[in-house]
């Protein structure tokens, strides 16, 4: 299978949702919350779904033939048919995510919550690798002391 070159600003919002995916995904880890943890969760793997839409969806042009609106987890299973099941499995928890989200204290069990987190990090990686896409160390921040932006500019070298 050839694998086609991925357009810069395509590869540079997959790694910008990537990015978004795993401060998500964190988030569902720290917390004790299981409404919070169930959450971001799903939030993170709507980012992972929209890094492979980035690069995978063509866009659709405006006019009267245009299709109806289709929501991310529609759309992934049409550009990426190999990650249909893990839309079908995302999108079966969107519900869940809005009682979360509204704090309904019965939307969801932290067994749900703590087998969504796993999922989502099983996911994360399939999609990640299948991506291809360069991988940039992130540098620290300015207010981090010189020894350590040297530290990491050394290491990304």
């Amino acid at each position: 299978m050839t694998v086609s070159p991925v357009a810069p600003a395509a590869a540079g919002s997959a790694s910008r949702d990537l990015s978004r995916a795993r401060a998500a995904l964190a988030e569902a880890r720290e917390t004790d919350d299981r409404l919070i943890r169930y959450s971001s969760a799903h939030v993170a793997a709507l980012r992972i779904a929209a890094a492979v839409l980035a690069v995978r969806a063509r866009p659709v042009r405006p006019g009267p033939r245009r299709r109806v609106q289709r929501n991310a987890w529609v759309l992934l299973a049409e550009v990426a048919p190999e990650l249909g099941e893990w839309a079908t499995f995302f999108a079966a928890g969107a519900g869940k995510r809005a009682a979360a989200e509204a704090g309904l204290e019965r939307a969801v069990t932290e067994r749900e919550a703590d087998d969504l987190v796993r999922a989502v990090d099983t996911f994360y990686e399939l999609v990640e690798s299948s991506l291809r896409l360069t991988h940039q160390p992130v540098l620290p921040t300015a207010s981090e002391p010189q020894s350590v932006l040297a530290q990491s500019w050394m290491q990304a070298s």
